[in-house]
């Protein structure tokens, strides 16, 4: 799984709610081109781009069960999930070739935003070990 997490604390660029309506088409073109290359080499299982922090709910369990929701926007929230992939790869290394790639999508005037992304095994279960 590839998580692409946003950080406005360690970006270098500009909130997304301030770019051009073409840097915009841009970056999200550039996701989509990454989806079809993906799926066209058998590699895609799966993924999505989120909202913002301003349109998430955090939901506990409260009396009995009953939701207990908290609605944004989170004034603390510094990083949030802004999304994520679920790649079926031959090895880890080819994982981590994808998460660099997905890392240069465009931001503003083009330049590559170089977002972190995180890679994680998917467990389907428990390990050995355990």
């Amino acid at each position: 799984m590839l998580l692409m997490q946003f950080s406005a604390a360690g970006a270098d660029f500009p909130s997304i709610d301030t770019w051009t309506p073409e840097e915009i088409q841009a970056h999200i073109g550039f996701m989509h081109e990454v989806n079809a290359k993906l799926a066209a080499d058998g590699e895609w299982v799966q993924g999505e781009g989120l909202a913002g922090p301003q349109q998430a709910r955090i939901v506990r369990a409260g009396e009995g069960g009953a939701p207990v929701v908290t609605e944004g926007p989170f004034a603390e929230t510094k990083e949030f999930l802004a999304g994520w992939w679920i790649v079926d790869c031959e090895t880890p290394e080819r994982a981590v070739e994808i998460a660099a790639h997905i890392s240069t999508a465009p931001g503003p005037g083009g330049r590559p935003l170089n977002m972190p992304i995180e890679v994680h095994p998917v467990m389907s279960a428990p390990l050995q070990e355990m």
